[in-house]
Formats: C-alpha cells, sequence, structure tokens
C-alpha cells in the first residue's frame, strides 16, 4: 500500500470540498482532494447549474408565448426536448472544464476514487493511503425518498428528471419544497399538466407566509396544481403511468412522480463512525468552527446539519481552510445565509421571518412592511408580480428581508447586508436606487419603515 502525505486531504470535490481545496492552496497548503465522479458535484453536475439551465429554457419558452403582449410578433412551436439537453449540457461541460483548469492551476492533486476515512487523518483510496495533517469531509447529499417508495421506472428522483428525453404529458410531484416548486415551474412552462403534493400546510413552508401564499396564488395563475396538508400513502406504477394515494383516499395519475422531500447527508458506508467521528441521522457533529470531535478533522457542506446549499459550502470550505491556516474565521449564523428558489416567480429570502421575529422579540416589537410589486415600474415592465417584505425589531435593525417575483434573487445581497450589518431601515433611506430597477421595491420598503415611504401610502 502506497502512502501519500498531504497538508490537506478533502474527501469529496463538491462545492464545500473543492472551495476548500482552493482556498487552502493559495494559502501555500499542499491539497489532496478526492472525488469518486468529477469535481464540481452534485451542485455542477446534477442540482444548481443543470436546473438553473432548464428554468432559462422554461422562461424563454413564457416569453415566447407572450411575445405579442410587448409588441413582438413571435410563434411558439414546441420544445425540442434533445435541444434543451444539449443546451443544459453544454452549459455544464463548459463550467466543468473551468473549474478543473482552476484546480490543476492552483496544484491541487485530483485522487479519482471512492475514499473512505479511516483511522489517523488518513483516507484510504483502493490500494492507498491519503494521510492528512488535516482532513476535511465533504460528501455532499442524495435524493431522499420515503419508506417504501422506491425510486426506478415512472418513479424519479431529480437526477433522473433531469436526463429525460421527453417532455411529459402530466406529473405528480411529492414535496413542494425548493426542488418540488423548481422543476413544477420548468414542467409547466413546458407544457405538462402539473400537481404538487406537500403534507404540510403551505408550499415553500419553510419560507415566511407571505411568500408561500404568494407563490401558490400565483401558480394557481399558471395552472399549476397543489395538494396541501394532507399525507402521501402509497404510489402503484404501470408501463406508461403511476397512481398516487394520499392518506384521505384522493388519487392523482400521471405519467410520472417526481420525488422531491429533500436531501439526506452522504455519510454511510465510509468509515465515519468507525474513525470516531459522531453522527446525528446521519449528518456529521460539529462545533461552530466546523470542527469534529476528531482532532484534524473537519466537516462542510451537505452533510453538517443545516441549510442544503451550494454557496453555503463554498462559505464553510473557505472559512475551514482559513482556520486550517490559522486564521481567526467567525462563524456565520445560518440566518445570514440567503436562500432562492427559482420557481417563476421567484422566492428569495435571507434572516428570519415574521413568525420567528414575533416568537423572539414578541408582537409589540416586531414591525413588518410588504411593498407589492405592481408599484415597480421595472416589475411592471418584465411583466411579474410578487411582493417585498422586510421584518425590522421597532426602533431595531432589520431582522428578515422576503422577496417574491421574477428575478428577485439578484437584488437578496442587498438583504443579506442589511441583516448582517444589523441595518435600521433609517440607516438604508437616505440610500439611493436606480431608476428604474426593481431594487427600488427594497428601497421602498425600508423607507416606509422609516416611516416615510415615497410611492406608497
Amino acid at each position: 500500500m502506497a502512502v501519500h502525505e498531504y497538508d490537506l486531504v478533502i474527501l469529496g470535490g463538491g462545492s464545500g470540498g473543492y472551495a476548500a481545496a482552493l482556498r487552502a492552496s493559495e494559502l501555500g497548503k499542499k491539497v489532496a482532494l478526492i472525488e469518486k465522479e468529477k469535481v464540481g458535484g452534485t451542485c455542477l453536475h446534477r442540482g444548481c447549474i443543470p436546473t438553473k439551465a432548464l428554468l432559462h429554457s422554461a422562461e424563454v419558452a413564457d416569453h415566447v408565448r407572450s411575445a405579442a403582449k410587448v409588441g413582438v410578433t413571435a410563434t411558439f412551436e414546441s420544445i425540442d426536448a434533445a435541444g434543451v439537453r444539449a443546451y443544459r449540457e453544454g452549459i455544464v461541460a463548459k463550467k466543468f472544464k473551468g473549474l478543473e483548469g482552476l484546480i490543476k492551476a492552483r496544484g491541487i492533486t485530483v485522487v479519482p476514487g471512492e475514499g473512505r476515512l479511516d483511522a489517523d487523518r488518513s483516507v484510504l483510496v483502493g490500494d492507498d493511503r491519503y494521510v492528512g495533517t488535516d482532513v476535511v469531509l465533504a460528501t455532499g447529499s442524495y435524493s431522499r425518498t420515503l419508506p417504501g417508495l422506491e425510486i426506478g421506472g415512472r418513479i424519479i428522483a431529480s437526477e433522473q428528471a433531469l436526463t429525460l428525453d421527453e417532455v411529459p404529458a402530466s406529473v405528480v410531484i411529492l414535496g413542494g419544497g425548493v426542488i418540488g416548486v423548481e422543476f413544477a415551474s420548468v414542467w409547466r412552462s413546458f407544457g405538462a399538466e402539473v400537481t404538487i403534493i406537500e403534507a404540510l400546510p403551505h408550499l415553500v413552508p419553510n419560507e415566511d407566509i407571505a411568500l408561500s401564499k404568494g407563490l401558490e396564488r400565483a401558480f394557481r395563475r399558471r395552472g399549476i396544481k397543489y395538494s396541501l396538508g394532507t399525507r402521501f400513502e402509497r404510489a402503484e406504477q404501470t408501463d406508461d403511468q403511476v397512481t398516487v394515494t394520499l392518506e384521505d383516499g384522493k388519487t392523482f395519475t400521471a405519467d410520472y412522480l417526481l420525488v422531491a422531500v429533500g436531501r439526506g447527508p452522504a455519510t454511510a458506508g465510509l468509515g465515519f463512525e468507525e474513525a470516531g467521528i459522531s453522527l446525528d441521522r446521519g449528518f456529521v457533529t460539529v462545533d461552530d468552527q466546523l470542527r469534529t470531535g476528531v482532532p484534524g478533522v473537519w466537516a462542510v457542506g451537505d452533510i453538517v446539519p443545516g441549510l442544503q446549499l451550494a454557496h453555503r459550502g463554498f462559505l464553510q470550505g473557505i472559512a475551514v481552510a482559513e482556520r486550517i491556516a490559522g486564521m481567526q474565521v467567525p462563524a456565520l449564523p445560518e440566518s445570514q445565509i440567503p436562500r432562492v428558489t427559482y420557481c417563476s416567480p421567484e422566492v428569495a429570502s435571507v434572516g428570519i421571518t415574521e413568525e420567528a421575529a414575533i416568537a423572539q422579540y414578541g408582537a409589540d416589537d416586531v414591525v413588518a412592511y410588504d411593498y407589492n410589486l405592481a408599484g415597480n415600474g421595472k416589475s411592471e415592465i418584465i411583466g411579474t408580480g410578487g411582493t417585498v417584505k422586510v421584518v425590522r425589531q421597532k426602533d431595531g435593525p432589520v431582522l428578515g428581508v422576503h422577496l417574491l417575483g421574477d428575478r428577485v434573487g439578484e437584488l437578496i445581497t442587498e438583504g443579506q447586508l442589511a441583516v448582517a450589518w444589523e441595518a435600521h431601515p433609517e440607516d438604508i433611506a437616505p440610500l439611493i436606487h436606480a431608476h428604474p430597477t426593481q431594487s427600488e421595491a427594497l428601497g421602498e420598503a425600508f423607507l416606509a419603515l422609516a416611516g416615510k415611504p415615497l410611492h406608497a401610502l
């Protein structure tokens, strides 16, 4: 068995893993990055990037259908599934090539193969042992399903949904969270009949209730159906359809059933517990600095409890690399990490909801303001409705920013700054937002909370 020694050995080349590798290399560390498939992980190859490419194709289809409304003569004929797939795969291939080049330029050793954590800060890959002064665990996540519901045939997860070579005539989606509503949005724009089944009372149930209700209204207008508040019981499939039964006896039949009930930590069978790593429901137990209970072993990304977001993985990977290098890096609260759901209309948020703020501070000490995008010129031009909701502590800082509308994900960074810097609306109100932009809607909300609304009563 060959032994290879490095300053840092990283198990997993997804968002958190490769971010840690790049930053550690910048800081002068000798790095080995172990990846069983392709660097970039789920986000680049089966998640963030390909799904957003699909969503852009869907957006173009909707624009062509509505072109006459803006004085453009255009005819929508059909969705070319093969062409959409080629477009999506081309985007992924270009980003993958760029990432490979960046990793190579930084002098990082990429080790292909499936790694298994062993004792003494080492990772086994086949007959080779990679020993690090430090080890970062970044093995990512997998698509969950429900007990008794197996993925196969016409029952698919997001990975299989991406590779479909057809536009289904009808789809039932189990789960009204981020993945579920994004695929619902795509398939509806492509012409499919879509029904979402969500056991909780609202779509995107982790968001502020104003966004959930607003998205439900928007989906109704788009013809996306949904069943809320009743649990799934079983699914039965034939060669050409799937029938879903809920606990109340209602049934739904479609060409496919997409299972979108969340993602689980990919930690099983990798030697973590045998090496002394503590797990809780499969997630790696870490402190606020992302250290595990084993000295010199860290964990980042989807295997760490909390938001399963690529940019959270980036942030954690960079932070761990800097801590290993001896730098002081404060922990970032989960509430300060922006969240975006890229359906149409988009949902974006940062900070805490009005309900959570009231629970923390009391109803008398919380003020919220909703600004309807109907009053925003740029939103009117691009044809989107929606809302901007800002939550503040009375006479205190901004606690949460919650947005609904096409393209509002591009605004959430301003919301993050306001929340993270504990800015008061009075601090932001004097700042000018360019006209006409959607960012003005945020400005209007801050003006209103500062007691001097402009385009609102």
